[in-house]
């Protein structure tokens, strides 16, 4: 990097170019010498600097001089119309809620939590202990690091009751982020044009994951306690599907977590159709007003694949996470795993696991409960206080977002251009239904940054929806 003289020298240069027309010469380095004090070997690496930015040449001999700007030639990218051919899947587009905002914008849009809701010390402090171990340096296998295996096992086998046999270390697959887990159950699980229950509405990455997979989809009503057993039966009925993705707490968008009776009711439905339950358990660590029940510590039959998240609670850059399965199924996932990546970074295992392992990571998961619940309180009172047209039909336990519903007749899509339009970037519920949305929705991220902002946030809304 640059010395403090050299940027100065950089800086000033910069300015004289901005003024000289192309093909000025410079001032010599004796002149830059004697102009900013600096000795030559200063001076060289400043000239350097400015030559590997484009915006000076030298000619030996002769001099430095301003080089002329080089304006982009327009590319004909024509010829892979033919190449490609017509597309295998319909790819969604990008959600809104993966889209950046704009500094000054309030972003309840985001699927992530702020920042200063991570334990950003103790992973930073990780990744260093990391960087100076033997994993820097070698592969992990296909499976994930042995201790990062046992981890997550020991996590869902904490939760199983009396006569459940708890998960093992070889149940496990670590995978960089569940997303990519996921992918891999749908290819092992389902296959191409094969039916896939899931609750409407859903996860859009489960969309998104079913869409790539080629896998067809069929939705099945969401409640307050979650699907209804007798609905979700008739489904594996009439389509011979093999599989129900479902998300059982905290589920993205809607918040709901199933209730223990709804819970055990749909897993013996599954077992009735020998399927399987894909249980994507992605917020467990965000609980606020009840703790985590995962439905596969209730099951070691294999019916149930789990799928355990920590990108949300630790950090999106680690992006670490696992797939639980038992039987030739859990085979299956690993071997797709190893074609498809081959093996997750050793280094962002060790450092994840590092995290997980220290006290402070308990510690972390108290504060963390205490400010979800802030700011989730403190959106709901300012939606109430500032946004009367908008209804919440259910007060969420845990995860990071609100389900709000708009007057009927509302377009979200549309409402979420204005909004942003205004400074305030919300996520259009249609984004997250499998077929026709059954009424406006939008989805807010109360884990967002800023939170002095959500009375504003409120206001602003509510303005939009009278327009």
């Amino acid at each position: 990097m640059a010395d403090g003289s050299t940027e100065r020298i950089v800086q000033g240069v910069r300015a004289w170019i901005a003024a000289a027309p192309a093909g000025a010469k410079l001032p010599s380095n004796r002149e830059l010498m004697a102009e900013y004090g600096a000795g030559p070997v200063t001076v060289q690496k400043a000239m350097h600097a400015l030559s590997g930015l484009g915006l000076v040449e030298s000619r030996a001999g002769i001099g430095t001089f301003v080089r002329p700007a080089r304006l982009p030639q327009p590319v004909d990218h024509r010829w892979q119309t033919a190449a490609l051919g017509q597309p295998h899947t319909r790819l969604p587009l990008v959600p809104t809620s993966q889209r950046l905002a704009a500094p000054d914008a309030i972003g309840l849009h985001s699927g992530y939590p702020d920042p200063d809701l991570l334990p950003g010390p103790l992973v930073r402090a990780a990744l260093i202990r990391a960087a100076r171990s033997g994993p820097t340096l070698t592969r992990s296998p296909v499976r994930g690091l042995p201790d990062l295996q046992a981890w997550f096992a020991a996590g869902l086998a904490g939760t199983a009751p009396a006569g459940v046999t708890p998960p093992v270390s070889r149940d496990v697959t670590i995978v960089p982020g569940t997303q990519s887990g996921l992918s891999s159950v749908l290819r092992c699980v389902v296959g191409p044009g094969r039916a896939l229950l899931v609750e409407s509405p859903t996860y859009w990455g489960a969309l998104l994951a079913a869409e790539q997979a080629g896998v067809t989809l069929v939705p099945v009503p969401g409640g307050p306690d979650g699907p209804d057993p007798e609905t979700v039966r008739e489904a594996f009925a009439r389509t011979g599907a093999r599989a129900f993705y479902a998300q059982p707490t905290y589920a993205n968008p809607t918040g709901v977590q199933w209730s223990r009776e709804r819970g055990q009711a749909v897993l013996e439905v599954v077992r009735e159709f020998g399927a399987f339950l894909i249980e994507d358990d992605w917020a467990h660590d965000l609980a606020i007003d009840s703790d985590p029940g995962p439905l596969a510590a209730h099951d070691d039959s294999g019916h149930v694949i789990y799928l355990r998240s920590l990108t949300k609670s630790l950090s999106p850059a680690l992006r670490i996470g696992a797939v639980i399965a038992r039987g030739p199924v859990r085979d299956r996932i690993a071997a797709d795993r190893g074609a498809e990546g081959l093996y997750v970074s050793s280094i962002l295992q060790t450092a994840t696991l590092d995290v997980l392992t220290r006290p402070g990571w308990r510690t972390h998961l108290r504060e963390l409960r205490q400010g979800l619940r802030i700011r989730r309180d403190l959106l709901l009172r300012s939606l109430r206080e500032h946004t009367p047209a908008a209804h919440l039909e259910q007060v969420p336990a845990g995860g990071i977002h609100l389900w709000v519903r708009l007057p009927d007749g509302i377009d979200p899509d549309r409402l979420a251009r204005d909004c942003e339009a205004r400074g305030l970037m919300v996520a259009p519920g249609p984004e997250w239904f499998p077929a026709e949305p059954t009424h406006p929705y939008l989805r807010l991220n109360y884990s967002a940054p800023g939170p002095d902002r959500f009375p504003e946030a409120a206001q602003i809304l509510q303005a939009v929806i009278e327009g």
